[in-house]
Protein backbone atom coordinates (compact mmCIF):
# COMPACT_ATOMS: atom_id res chain seq x y z
CA UNK A 1 0.00 0.00 0.00
CA UNK A 2 1.34 3.56 -0.80
CA UNK A 3 2.33 5.66 2.43
CA UNK A 4 -0.16 7.69 2.49
CA UNK A 5 -2.45 5.01 3.92
CA UNK A 6 -0.45 4.83 7.42
CA UNK A 7 -1.20 8.55 8.13
CA UNK A 8 -5.25 7.82 6.88
CA UNK A 9 -4.99 4.52 9.51
CA UNK A 10 -3.37 6.36 12.37
CA UNK A 11 -6.16 8.85 12.12
CA UNK A 12 -9.01 6.39 12.36
CA UNK A 13 -7.24 4.48 15.36
CA UNK A 14 -5.45 6.91 16.79
CA UNK A 15 -6.96 10.37 16.11
CA UNK A 16 -6.64 12.04 19.39
CA UNK A 17 -3.42 11.20 20.13
CA UNK A 18 -0.52 12.94 19.51
CA UNK A 19 1.16 12.54 16.76
CA UNK A 20 3.83 15.02 16.23
CA UNK A 21 5.62 17.28 19.10
CA UNK A 22 7.95 20.61 17.87
CA UNK A 23 10.08 22.30 20.02
CA UNK A 24 12.07 25.40 19.66
CA UNK A 25 14.77 25.67 22.18
CA UNK A 26 15.66 28.70 21.29
CA UNK A 27 12.37 30.09 22.75
CA UNK A 28 12.15 30.32 26.06
CA UNK A 29 9.98 27.82 28.30
CA UNK A 30 7.17 30.18 29.09
CA UNK A 31 6.25 30.76 25.61
CA UNK A 32 4.89 27.18 25.55
CA UNK A 33 1.11 27.80 24.29
CA UNK A 34 -1.58 25.15 24.46
CA UNK A 35 -4.51 26.33 21.46
CA UNK A 36 -7.38 24.19 20.17
CA UNK A 37 -6.19 21.90 18.43
CA UNK A 38 -8.42 21.29 15.33
CA UNK A 39 -7.91 24.86 14.38
CA UNK A 40 -6.17 25.05 11.24
CA UNK A 41 -4.17 28.42 11.31
CA UNK A 42 -1.80 28.32 13.58
CA UNK A 43 0.75 30.69 15.20
CA UNK A 44 4.23 29.62 13.57
CA UNK A 45 6.77 27.79 14.97
CA UNK A 46 9.25 31.18 15.25
CA UNK A 47 6.31 32.05 18.34
CA UNK A 48 6.14 28.85 20.76
CA UNK A 49 8.50 26.99 22.46
CA UNK A 50 6.51 23.93 22.08
CA UNK A 51 3.54 22.81 19.84
CA UNK A 52 1.81 19.39 18.91
CA UNK A 53 -0.86 17.72 16.57
CA UNK A 54 -3.11 14.61 17.11
CA UNK A 55 -3.02 12.63 14.19
CA UNK A 56 -6.87 13.46 13.38
CA UNK A 57 -5.17 17.15 12.59
CA UNK A 58 -2.58 16.02 11.08
CA UNK A 59 -4.24 14.09 8.38
CA UNK A 60 -6.95 16.67 8.12
CA UNK A 61 -3.78 19.83 7.71
CA UNK A 62 -2.35 16.81 4.82
CA UNK A 63 -6.10 16.71 3.08
CA UNK A 64 -6.59 20.41 3.06
CA UNK A 65 -3.34 20.95 1.28
CA UNK A 66 -4.04 18.37 -1.42
CA UNK A 67 -7.33 19.85 -1.65
CA UNK A 68 -5.72 23.14 -2.46
CA UNK A 69 -3.47 21.65 -4.62
CA UNK A 70 -5.68 19.78 -6.86
CA UNK A 71 -8.20 22.98 -6.98
CA UNK A 72 -4.96 24.88 -8.47
CA UNK A 73 -5.03 22.24 -11.31
CA UNK A 74 -1.79 19.96 -9.64
CA UNK A 75 -2.63 17.01 -11.45
CA UNK A 76 -1.01 12.78 -10.45
CA UNK A 77 2.57 13.28 -11.48
CA UNK A 78 3.66 16.91 -11.26
CA UNK A 79 5.93 17.54 -8.81
CA UNK A 80 5.71 20.19 -5.66
CA UNK A 81 8.92 21.61 -3.86
CA UNK A 82 8.93 21.98 -0.25
CA UNK A 83 12.05 24.27 1.46
CA UNK A 84 10.83 24.62 5.24
CA UNK A 85 13.28 24.42 8.04
CA UNK A 86 11.89 21.75 10.61
CA UNK A 87 8.71 22.91 11.93
CA UNK A 88 5.49 21.30 12.67
CA UNK A 89 4.20 22.19 9.34
CA UNK A 90 6.73 19.80 6.98
CA UNK A 91 5.37 16.56 7.58
CA UNK A 92 1.54 17.65 6.85
CA UNK A 93 2.41 19.32 3.84
CA UNK A 94 4.66 16.37 1.96
CA UNK A 95 1.95 14.35 2.79
CA UNK A 96 -0.99 16.88 1.20
CA UNK A 97 1.75 16.45 -2.07
CA UNK A 98 1.54 13.26 -1.54
CA UNK A 99 -1.89 12.34 -1.32
CA UNK A 100 -2.99 14.82 -4.21
CA UNK A 101 -0.71 11.86 -6.44
CA UNK A 102 1.84 14.54 -6.93
CA UNK A 103 5.71 14.36 -6.24
CA UNK A 104 7.10 15.92 -3.75
CA UNK A 105 10.62 17.13 -3.84
CA UNK A 106 12.13 18.18 -0.48
CA UNK A 107 15.05 21.01 -0.82
CA UNK A 108 18.13 20.98 1.17
CA UNK A 109 17.34 24.20 3.47
CA UNK A 110 21.63 25.27 2.93
CA UNK A 111 20.97 25.30 -0.77
CA UNK A 112 22.14 29.05 -2.60
CA UNK A 113 19.40 30.58 -4.98
CA UNK A 114 21.65 29.54 -8.26
CA UNK A 115 20.80 25.62 -6.75
CA UNK A 116 17.14 26.25 -5.95
CA UNK A 117 16.63 27.38 -9.29
CA UNK A 118 18.50 24.65 -10.52
CA UNK A 119 16.13 22.11 -8.61
CA UNK A 120 12.88 23.30 -9.80
CA UNK A 121 13.62 23.14 -12.81
CA UNK A 122 15.96 19.80 -12.90
CA UNK A 123 12.87 18.05 -10.87
CA UNK A 124 9.91 20.76 -13.31
CA UNK A 125 8.53 21.71 -10.07
CA UNK A 126 5.30 23.21 -10.65
CA UNK A 127 5.23 24.27 -6.57
CA UNK A 128 7.08 25.39 -4.26
CA UNK A 129 6.18 26.11 -0.63
CA UNK A 130 8.81 27.94 1.51
CA UNK A 131 9.12 29.68 4.81
CA UNK A 132 10.41 33.23 6.05
CA UNK A 133 14.29 31.95 6.16
CA UNK A 134 14.35 31.78 2.26
CA UNK A 135 12.83 35.16 1.58
CA UNK A 136 15.90 36.54 0.28
CA UNK A 137 16.82 32.98 -1.66
CA UNK A 138 13.56 33.17 -3.58
CA UNK A 139 13.19 36.84 -4.51
CA UNK A 140 16.96 36.47 -6.44
CA UNK A 141 15.41 33.76 -8.24
CA UNK A 142 11.22 34.64 -8.47
CA UNK A 143 11.64 36.11 -12.49
CA UNK A 144 14.02 33.16 -13.18
CA UNK A 145 11.82 29.94 -12.36
CA UNK A 146 9.40 28.86 -14.74
CA UNK A 147 6.37 30.83 -15.32
CA UNK A 148 2.80 29.58 -13.25
CA UNK A 149 4.75 28.65 -10.55
CA UNK A 150 2.71 28.60 -7.93
CA UNK A 151 4.68 30.31 -4.88
CA UNK A 152 3.26 29.04 -0.75
CA UNK A 153 4.82 31.09 2.02
CA UNK A 154 4.70 29.31 5.66
CA UNK A 155 4.97 31.77 7.54
CA UNK A 156 3.74 35.71 8.55
CA UNK A 157 3.68 38.33 6.02
CA UNK A 158 3.64 36.91 2.98
CA UNK A 159 5.56 38.32 0.10
CA UNK A 160 3.27 40.02 -2.28
CA UNK A 161 4.11 37.63 -4.87
CA UNK A 162 3.32 34.42 -3.37
CA UNK A 163 0.07 32.79 -2.02
CA UNK A 164 -0.49 32.91 1.90
CA UNK A 165 -0.49 28.81 3.01
CA UNK A 166 -2.16 29.35 6.46
CA UNK A 167 -5.24 31.26 4.96
CA UNK A 168 -5.02 29.66 1.13
CA UNK A 169 -5.41 25.57 2.42
CA UNK A 170 -8.18 26.82 5.40
CA UNK A 171 -10.60 27.27 2.85
CA UNK A 172 -10.49 23.95 1.25
CA UNK A 173 -12.08 20.16 2.78
CA UNK A 174 -10.15 18.39 5.55
CA UNK A 175 -11.52 15.40 3.71
CA UNK A 176 -9.44 12.98 1.52
CA UNK A 177 -9.66 13.66 -1.82
CA UNK A 178 -10.25 11.17 -3.77
CA UNK A 179 -7.48 10.54 -5.41
CA UNK A 180 -6.30 6.98 -6.31
CA UNK A 181 -2.46 6.66 -4.93
CA UNK A 182 -0.73 3.07 -5.94
CA UNK A 183 2.55 1.34 -4.62
CA UNK A 184 3.92 1.78 -8.10
CA UNK A 185 3.17 5.79 -8.53
CA UNK A 186 6.20 7.47 -8.28
CA UNK A 187 6.35 9.42 -4.78
CA UNK A 188 9.51 11.92 -4.22
CA UNK A 189 12.33 13.32 -5.83
CA UNK A 190 15.15 13.72 -3.11
CA UNK A 191 18.34 15.61 -4.31
CA UNK A 192 22.36 14.01 -3.92
CA UNK A 193 24.34 15.78 -1.67
CA UNK A 194 25.93 17.74 -5.05
CA UNK A 195 29.48 16.50 -3.89
CA UNK A 196 30.61 16.64 -7.61
CA UNK A 197 28.96 19.51 -8.62
CA UNK A 198 24.88 20.50 -9.12
CA UNK A 199 22.95 17.62 -7.57
CA UNK A 200 21.09 15.08 -9.32
CA UNK A 201 17.48 14.40 -8.57
CA UNK A 202 16.69 10.81 -7.48
CA UNK A 203 12.97 9.80 -8.60
CA UNK A 204 11.75 7.28 -5.80
CA UNK A 205 8.39 5.56 -6.20
CA UNK A 206 5.55 5.11 -3.00
CA UNK A 207 7.08 1.12 -2.62
CA UNK A 208 10.20 2.35 -1.56
CA UNK A 209 8.87 4.94 0.83
CA UNK A 210 6.93 2.35 2.33
CA UNK A 211 9.80 -0.41 2.32
CA UNK A 212 11.82 2.23 4.38
CA UNK A 213 8.92 2.83 6.53
CA UNK A 214 8.64 -1.00 7.03
CA UNK A 215 12.38 -1.67 7.80
CA UNK A 216 12.46 1.33 10.04
CA UNK A 217 10.21 0.03 12.52
CA UNK A 218 11.44 -3.92 11.36
CA UNK A 219 15.38 -2.93 12.49
CA UNK A 220 14.35 -0.97 15.69
CA UNK A 221 11.19 -2.44 16.93
CA UNK A 222 9.62 0.33 17.48
CA UNK A 223 6.43 -0.18 19.28
CA UNK A 224 3.47 2.20 19.56
CA UNK A 225 4.60 3.56 23.30
CA UNK A 226 8.23 4.34 21.70
CA UNK A 227 8.93 8.15 21.00
CA UNK A 228 11.08 9.33 18.78
CA UNK A 229 13.26 12.50 18.60
CA UNK A 230 14.05 13.74 14.92
CA UNK A 231 17.08 16.05 14.96
CA UNK A 232 18.29 16.31 11.37
CA UNK A 233 16.76 17.98 8.52
CA UNK A 234 13.24 16.80 7.41
CA UNK A 235 14.80 17.68 3.70
CA UNK A 236 17.09 14.62 3.66
CA UNK A 237 15.90 10.86 3.71
CA UNK A 238 17.63 9.96 6.70
CA UNK A 239 15.47 11.99 8.97
CA UNK A 240 12.27 10.99 7.47
CA UNK A 241 12.88 7.62 6.76
CA UNK A 242 14.11 6.79 10.42
CA UNK A 243 10.49 8.97 11.52
CA UNK A 244 8.56 6.05 9.04
CA UNK A 245 9.28 3.95 12.02
CA UNK A 246 6.86 5.79 14.22
CA UNK A 247 4.26 6.53 11.20
CA UNK A 248 4.48 2.75 10.77
CA UNK A 249 3.23 1.96 14.57
CA UNK A 250 1.34 5.09 15.07
CA UNK A 251 3.84 6.14 18.08
CA UNK A 252 4.33 9.74 18.69
CA UNK A 253 7.58 11.95 17.64
CA UNK A 254 9.24 15.07 18.68
CA UNK A 255 10.68 17.67 15.90
CA UNK A 256 13.52 19.49 17.87
CA UNK A 257 14.59 22.62 16.20
CA UNK A 258 18.50 22.45 17.68
CA UNK A 259 21.05 20.30 18.35
CA UNK A 260 22.90 21.67 20.96
CA UNK A 261 23.73 18.77 23.96
CA UNK A 262 21.66 20.29 26.38
CA UNK A 263 18.75 20.79 23.98
CA UNK A 264 18.77 17.03 23.13
CA UNK A 265 19.06 16.01 26.74
CA UNK A 266 15.88 18.27 27.89
CA UNK A 267 13.78 17.21 24.66
CA UNK A 268 15.12 13.42 25.90
CA UNK A 269 13.92 14.32 29.73
CA UNK A 270 10.65 16.33 29.04
CA UNK A 271 9.33 14.23 26.43
CA UNK A 272 9.99 10.73 27.43
CA UNK A 273 12.28 10.00 23.98
CA UNK A 274 13.10 6.69 23.65
CA UNK A 275 14.14 6.53 20.76
CA UNK A 276 17.49 8.87 18.58
CA UNK A 277 19.16 8.87 16.26
CA UNK A 278 22.54 10.94 16.40
CA UNK A 279 24.59 11.89 13.78
CA UNK A 280 28.14 11.80 14.99
CA UNK A 281 29.04 15.39 16.29
CA UNK A 282 26.23 15.59 17.81
CA UNK A 283 27.30 12.06 19.71
CA UNK A 284 30.61 13.84 20.37
CA UNK A 285 29.22 16.65 21.71
CA UNK A 286 27.35 14.93 23.99
CA UNK A 287 30.02 13.15 25.48
CA UNK A 288 32.14 16.16 25.56
CA UNK A 289 29.57 17.56 27.30
CA UNK A 290 28.77 15.45 29.74
CA UNK A 291 32.39 14.15 30.54
CA UNK A 292 33.94 18.02 31.14
CA UNK A 293 31.40 18.56 33.37
CA UNK A 294 29.47 21.09 31.53
CA UNK A 295 25.98 19.04 31.75
CA UNK A 296 25.10 16.96 34.76
CA UNK A 297 23.53 14.05 33.28
CA UNK A 298 21.64 13.42 36.97
CA UNK A 299 19.48 16.55 35.96
CA UNK A 300 17.77 14.55 33.01
CA UNK A 301 15.25 12.06 33.16
CA UNK A 302 17.27 9.57 30.77
CA UNK A 303 16.13 6.12 32.50
CA UNK A 304 13.47 5.36 29.35
CA UNK A 305 16.38 5.87 26.22
CA UNK A 306 16.66 2.91 24.99
CA UNK A 307 18.17 3.45 21.62
CA UNK A 308 20.92 5.45 20.23
CA UNK A 309 21.66 5.21 16.53
CA UNK A 310 23.89 7.06 14.12
CA UNK A 311 24.11 6.88 10.69
CA UNK A 312 24.85 9.57 7.46
CA UNK A 313 28.78 8.88 8.03
CA UNK A 314 31.64 6.25 9.34
CA UNK A 315 31.24 5.53 12.69
CA UNK A 316 34.53 5.97 14.98
CA UNK A 317 34.26 2.60 17.18
CA UNK A 318 35.98 5.01 19.88
CA UNK A 319 32.79 6.99 20.15
CA UNK A 320 30.77 4.09 20.89
CA UNK A 321 32.86 2.78 23.97
CA UNK A 322 33.08 6.01 24.98
CA UNK A 323 28.96 6.40 24.89
CA UNK A 324 28.42 2.75 26.26
CA UNK A 325 30.51 3.82 29.55
CA UNK A 326 28.05 6.83 29.94
CA UNK A 327 24.79 4.83 29.21
CA UNK A 328 25.56 1.13 29.28
CA UNK A 329 21.96 0.28 29.13
CA UNK A 330 21.19 1.91 25.93
CA UNK A 331 20.92 -0.62 22.73
CA UNK A 332 22.97 0.93 19.75
CA UNK A 333 22.94 0.58 15.69
CA UNK A 334 24.29 1.84 12.81
CA UNK A 335 22.15 2.55 9.55
CA UNK A 336 23.92 2.87 6.28
CA UNK A 337 22.28 3.92 2.87
CA UNK A 338 22.07 6.70 0.58
CA UNK A 339 19.01 9.52 -0.88
CA UNK A 340 19.06 6.32 -3.84
CA UNK A 341 18.35 3.69 -1.58
CA UNK A 342 15.64 5.48 0.14
CA UNK A 343 17.67 6.46 3.14
CA UNK A 344 18.87 4.09 6.02
CA UNK A 345 18.87 0.86 6.36
CA UNK A 346 20.05 -1.13 3.05
CA UNK A 347 22.76 -1.91 5.64
CA UNK A 348 22.87 -1.93 9.13
CA UNK A 349 24.70 -3.61 12.06
CA UNK A 350 21.73 -4.40 14.00
CA UNK A 351 20.81 -4.08 17.97
CA UNK A 352 22.24 -7.62 18.66
CA UNK A 353 25.30 -7.15 17.59
CA UNK A 354 26.78 -4.79 19.41
CA UNK A 355 30.37 -6.65 19.76
CA UNK A 356 30.55 -6.00 15.94
CA UNK A 357 30.86 -2.70 16.81
CA UNK A 358 32.95 -0.29 13.72
CA UNK A 359 31.31 -3.04 10.74
CA UNK A 360 28.22 -1.31 8.98
CA UNK A 361 26.76 -4.06 9.25
CA UNK A 362 24.15 -6.85 7.37
CA UNK A 363 21.84 -6.49 4.88
CA UNK A 364 18.99 -5.01 5.94
CA UNK A 365 15.27 -6.20 5.69
CA UNK A 366 14.54 -6.87 2.14
CA UNK A 367 18.09 -6.12 0.76
CA UNK A 368 20.95 -8.15 -0.92
CA UNK A 369 24.34 -6.85 -1.57
CA UNK A 370 27.85 -7.51 -3.07
CA UNK A 371 31.43 -6.40 -3.24
CA UNK A 372 32.93 -6.05 -6.28
CA UNK A 373 36.13 -5.26 -8.13
CA UNK A 374 36.67 -2.88 -10.75
CA UNK A 375 35.45 -5.23 -13.46
CA UNK A 376 32.06 -6.02 -11.77
CA UNK A 377 33.43 -8.88 -10.60
CA UNK A 378 32.88 -10.53 -7.00
CA UNK A 379 35.84 -10.07 -4.96
CA UNK A 380 36.85 -12.66 -2.21
CA UNK A 381 35.96 -12.25 1.56
CA UNK A 382 38.29 -10.10 3.21
CA UNK A 383 39.07 -7.81 0.00
CA UNK A 384 38.37 -4.54 -0.76
CA UNK A 385 35.49 -3.81 -3.44
CA UNK A 386 32.76 -1.42 -4.28
CA UNK A 387 29.72 -2.10 -2.21
CA UNK A 388 26.55 -2.53 -4.64
CA UNK A 389 22.73 -2.86 -3.30
CA UNK A 390 19.49 -4.51 -4.46
CA UNK A 391 16.62 -4.20 -2.78
CA UNK A 392 12.85 -2.56 -3.01
CA UNK A 393 14.43 0.56 -2.07
CA UNK A 394 16.34 1.30 -4.65
CA UNK A 395 15.39 4.34 -7.05
CA UNK A 396 13.32 4.58 -10.37
CA UNK A 397 16.14 6.55 -12.00
CA UNK A 398 18.45 9.85 -12.04
CA UNK A 399 15.31 11.79 -13.07
CA UNK A 400 15.99 12.76 -16.49
CA UNK A 401 19.24 11.70 -16.85
CA UNK A 402 19.39 8.03 -18.17
CA UNK A 403 23.28 8.81 -18.86
CA UNK A 404 24.24 9.11 -15.09
CA UNK A 405 21.66 6.45 -14.24
CA UNK A 406 23.44 3.97 -16.53
CA UNK A 407 26.67 4.53 -14.47
CA UNK A 408 25.34 3.51 -11.48
CA UNK A 409 22.02 1.00 -12.13
CA UNK A 410 23.04 -2.41 -13.60
CA UNK A 411 20.09 -5.04 -13.57
CA UNK A 412 18.57 -3.75 -10.39
CA UNK A 413 21.84 -3.36 -8.50
CA UNK A 414 22.98 0.16 -7.20
CA UNK A 415 26.63 0.58 -7.48
CA UNK A 416 26.89 3.20 -3.98
CA UNK A 417 30.80 4.35 -5.02
CA UNK A 418 31.43 3.59 -1.23
CA UNK A 419 34.55 1.02 -0.52
CA UNK A 420 34.01 -1.95 1.77
CA UNK A 421 34.94 -5.26 3.10
CA UNK A 422 33.26 -8.25 3.97
CA UNK A 423 34.85 -10.29 7.27
CA UNK A 424 34.46 -14.15 8.24
CA UNK A 425 31.40 -13.73 10.21
CA UNK A 426 29.78 -11.82 6.88
CA UNK A 427 29.75 -8.44 8.31
CA UNK A 428 30.92 -5.42 6.17
CA UNK A 429 32.80 -2.83 6.94
CA UNK A 430 33.15 0.61 5.19
CA UNK A 431 36.43 1.14 4.18
CA UNK A 432 36.01 4.64 2.63
CA UNK A 433 34.10 6.58 -0.60
CA UNK A 434 35.47 5.78 -4.21
CA UNK A 435 36.67 9.16 -5.21
CA UNK A 436 38.40 9.60 -1.09
CA UNK A 437 40.87 7.16 -1.41
CA UNK A 438 44.18 8.21 -1.72
CA UNK A 439 46.91 6.87 -3.88
CA UNK A 440 50.27 7.66 -2.33
CA UNK A 441 53.24 6.24 -3.64
CA UNK A 442 51.31 3.73 -5.58
CA UNK A 443 49.59 2.55 -2.38
CA UNK A 444 46.12 2.92 -1.46
CA UNK A 445 45.32 4.87 1.73
CA UNK A 446 41.61 4.56 2.91
CA UNK A 447 40.97 7.81 4.84
CA UNK A 448 38.31 6.57 6.78
CA UNK A 449 40.45 4.01 8.59
CA UNK A 450 43.04 6.92 9.43
CA UNK A 451 40.16 8.96 10.69
CA UNK A 452 39.45 6.07 12.98
CA UNK A 453 42.39 6.08 14.45
CA UNK A 454 43.16 9.65 15.28
CA UNK A 455 39.80 9.43 17.14
CA UNK A 456 40.96 7.04 19.65
CA UNK A 457 43.53 10.14 21.00
CA UNK A 458 41.34 11.45 24.06
CA UNK A 459 42.30 14.84 22.46
CA UNK A 460 40.82 14.72 19.37
CA UNK A 461 37.30 16.23 19.22
CA UNK A 462 36.87 15.39 15.17
CA UNK A 463 39.35 14.06 12.30
CA UNK A 464 39.23 14.54 8.61
CA UNK A 465 41.93 12.87 6.42
CA UNK A 466 42.28 14.35 2.35
CA UNK A 467 44.74 13.81 -0.05
CA UNK A 468 46.93 16.12 -1.13
CA UNK A 469 49.06 17.04 -4.01
CA UNK A 470 52.69 16.02 -4.10
CA UNK A 471 55.49 15.97 -6.53
CA UNK A 472 56.96 12.47 -5.29
CA UNK A 473 54.31 10.78 -4.45
CA UNK A 474 51.62 11.86 -6.05
CA UNK A 475 49.47 12.12 -3.25
CA UNK A 476 49.86 12.43 0.16
CA UNK A 477 47.48 12.05 3.34
CA UNK A 478 46.80 15.29 5.58
CA UNK A 479 44.90 15.28 8.86
CA UNK A 480 42.84 17.91 9.41
CA UNK A 481 42.68 17.98 13.67
CA UNK A 482 39.95 19.44 16.09
CA UNK A 483 40.96 19.59 19.26
CA UNK A 484 38.91 19.38 22.19
CA UNK A 485 37.93 22.15 24.00
CA UNK A 486 39.84 22.85 27.13
CA UNK A 487 42.58 20.20 25.49
CA UNK A 488 46.09 21.34 23.96
CA UNK A 489 48.06 19.09 21.01
CA UNK A 490 50.44 19.27 18.97
CA UNK A 491 51.69 18.21 15.60
CA UNK A 492 54.61 16.47 17.41
CA UNK A 493 52.47 14.93 19.68
CA UNK A 494 49.92 13.01 16.49
CA UNK A 495 53.03 12.34 14.88
CA UNK A 496 54.15 10.11 17.76
CA UNK A 497 50.71 9.09 18.41
CA UNK A 498 50.11 7.94 14.91
CA UNK A 499 53.45 5.86 15.60
CA UNK A 500 51.23 2.84 16.09
CA UNK A 501 49.80 3.09 12.24
CA UNK A 502 51.63 1.77 9.31
CA UNK A 503 54.40 3.85 8.32
CA UNK A 504 52.80 4.50 4.75
CA UNK A 505 49.37 5.24 6.20
CA UNK A 506 50.49 7.97 8.69
CA UNK A 507 49.93 11.24 8.07
CA UNK A 508 52.29 13.53 5.97
CA UNK A 509 50.80 16.80 7.14
CA UNK A 510 49.24 17.92 10.60
CA UNK A 511 46.27 21.03 10.18
CA UNK A 512 44.86 22.46 12.93
CA UNK A 513 41.27 23.36 12.10
CA UNK A 514 38.03 23.06 12.63
CA UNK A 515 36.44 19.93 10.56
CA UNK A 516 33.50 21.22 8.30
CA UNK A 517 30.22 18.65 7.95
CA UNK A 518 27.47 19.38 5.90
CA UNK A 519 23.75 19.65 7.51
CA UNK A 520 23.76 15.65 7.65
CA UNK A 521 26.92 15.35 9.68
CA UNK A 522 28.93 14.30 6.60
CA UNK A 523 32.68 15.49 6.75
CA UNK A 524 32.91 17.60 3.49
CA UNK A 525 35.68 16.71 2.13
CA UNK A 526 35.20 18.58 -0.92
CA UNK A 527 35.21 21.71 0.69
CA UNK A 528 38.51 20.54 2.69
CA UNK A 529 40.09 19.64 -0.23
CA UNK A 530 39.48 23.33 -1.87
CA UNK A 531 40.72 24.97 0.85
CA UNK A 532 43.96 22.89 1.52
CA UNK A 533 44.28 21.20 -1.70
CA UNK A 534 44.44 23.99 -4.19
CA UNK A 535 43.43 23.25 -7.91
CA UNK A 536 45.03 20.18 -8.49
CA UNK A 537 42.79 17.96 -6.11
CA UNK A 538 39.79 20.22 -7.32
CA UNK A 539 40.60 18.68 -11.10
CA UNK A 540 40.97 15.30 -9.71
CA UNK A 541 37.40 15.71 -7.64
CA UNK A 542 36.16 16.85 -10.52
CA UNK A 543 37.10 14.04 -13.06
CA UNK A 544 35.87 11.34 -10.67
Amino acid sequence: MPITDLLEKNSKLYGDEVALIEINPELKEEQRVTWKEYELIQPTSNTFYRRQITWSVFDEKANRVANMLLDKGISKGQKCAVLLMNCLEWLPIYFGILKAGAIAVPLNFRFTSEEIEYCLNASDSDVLFYGPEFIGRIEDIAGKIKQNTLLYFVGDQTPTYAEDYYRQAANYSSTAPKILVQDTDDGAIYFSSGTTGFPKAILLKHEALMQSARMEAIHHETKKTDTFLCIPPLYHTGAKMHWFGSLYTGSRAVILKGNSPEAILRAVSDEGCTIVWLLVPWAQDILTAIESGRIDLSQYRTSQWRLMHIGAQPVPPSLIERWLKIFPNHQYDTNYGLSESTGPGCVHLGMENIHKVGAIGVPGYGWQTKIVSEKNEPVPQGEVGELCVKGPGVMVEYYKNPEATAEVLENGWLHTGDMAMMDDDGFIFLVDRKKDVIISGGENLYPVQIEEFLMKNDHIHDAAVIGLPDERLGEIAAAIIQVKEGHTLTEEDVNQFCRDLPRYKRPRRIIFADVIRNATGKIDKPKLRTIYGGDRLVEKQNRS
